[in-house]
């Protein structure tokens, strides 16, 4: 089963990327992706958005 994440900068905080994550068994996605706010490659950490 997937469900859908958001990926959050760990910089500014801001809520970038929604993608498809595997719910079964998978840990928390942590990938350096393009921040448009700090104009530079970043961490994003999965959060869930309510």
């Amino acid at each position: 089963m997937r469900e859908y994440v958001w990926l959050e900068c760990t910089v500014c905080g801001e809520k970038n990327y929604r993608v498809q994550k595997e719910t079964r068994g998978a840990n928390r996605l942590d990938l350096k992706k393009y921040c448009r706010r700090e104009r530079k490659h970043t961490s994003h950490k999965e959060s869930r958005k309510k």
